[in-house]
């Protein structure tokens, strides 16, 4: 039996030594954290992705994407002016065009909504800001597939190649500084970069979406683009469960002559974003998606968490995942608040 101290009887307690190594000295203060802190988001490490339409004369709000628009030329270049005054490492258009047809001609027409937009935003900004583009045949064809089809409906990867160069041609001429292949056809690097070297275009480089996953998170963006889409893209998507697969495809790209290398999405898929920056020797990019995007902005409309706190933590946690450039739809906004 146990014998208790009678009731009212102050507890007595051996003196307690404490610790010698405190981890929290070195959290005490705002500079004293800041010092310390291992990574760091900085408005130069952020890309813009901005979306113009052909046809309208307002911008156009998109709905499942708060404070994201379909921009005319005219505000996209405005946009784009913000982005460089911002100080952000760039920007990445695509373009949505009036009319769409089964291989995506407006994709290497000159006056293509794409390439004119390009040339706009490059005679706007010039070195400020690095203008991309994407170069994928997605948002051009009425079907919506990243690629040519066969007559039984199946992606042609090579005859998709070709098509590939003949719209990095356009791209270049417009005057872009890097294209972004985003379509996972098998060889696009290599085909880009040999048809963009074969014209001189020696200087325009490639952000290549190496480790592009089929992913349940690109809604929103379906909508920003009118994706006419109808099934999927797991034939050429990476399959969600797939690591080693990813980290695969960004050194095939390497040694194609990628200049930089993506990761898509970026935050179902730290792991592969961490493997892909231990397994490469140039810079690596993560892109913060639409649904990712919405995600955070749906919570806060509620009052579930704190917005611009979430913003700059997910943003950092893309940078602490090895990410070196992270193209997000918070870019400006997040610029703004880092100068806080």
């Amino acid at each position: 039996m146990v014998d208790t101290p009678p009731e009212g009887t102050p507890h007595t307690f051996e003196p307690v030594t404490g610790p010698v190594v405190r981890p929290r000295r070195l959290r005490t203060t705002p500079a004293l954290r800041r010092m310390v802190a291992e990574v760091a988001v900085e408005p130069r490490q952020l890309v813009l992705p901005l979306f113009v339409r052909e046809g309208i004369s307002e911008p156009r709000p998109i709905s499942s994407m708060p404070g994201v628009f379909q921009h005319t030329r005219s505000s996209l270049v405005a946009a784009a002016a913000e982005a460089a005054e911002l100080g952000l490492g760039g920007v990445m258009l695509f373009g949505i065009p009036e009319v769409k047809d089964a291989v995506g001609s407006g994709a290497i027409d000159p006056s293509g909504i794409l390439n004119l937009a390009i040339n706009d935003v490059v005679a706007e900004v010039g070195d400020g800001l690095t203008v991309m583009s994407d170069l994928c045949l997605d948002e051009f064809t009425d079907h919506g597939h990243c690629g040519l089809l066969t007559p039984d409906g199946r992606i042609d990867n090579d005859k998709t190649l070709g098509a590939y160069a003949e719209m990095a041609l356009a791209q270049a001429d417009a005057g872009v500084d890097m294209v972004g292949p985003s379509g996972m056809m098998d060889g696009q690097v290599g085909v880009i970069r040999a048809a963009l070297d074969a014209v001189q275009h020696t200087d325009v480089s490639i952000l290549a979406y190496s480790a592009k996953y089929a992913s349940a998170f690109y809604g929103p963006f379906r909508e920003a683009v009118d994706s006419s889409l109808v099934g999927d893209r797991r034939t050429y998507q990476q399959d969600p469960a797939n690591a080693l697969e990813g980290v695969r495809e960004a050194l095939l790209d390497v040694a194609q002559g990628a200049d930089l290398v993506m990761v898509k999405p970026a935050l179902a898929y730290l792991d592969v974003l961490r493997r892909v920056r231990d397994a490469v020797d140039v810079p690596v990019a993560a892109y913060n998606i639409s649904g990712e995007y919405a995600m955070v902005e749906a919570a806060a409309a509620n009052g579930w968490i704190d917005r611009e706190a979430a913003i700059l933590e997910t943003l950092t946690s893309i940078r602490r995942a090895g990410a070196d450039v992270i193209l997000t739809y918070w870019a400006s906004e997040a610029a703004r608040l880092l100068r806080r």
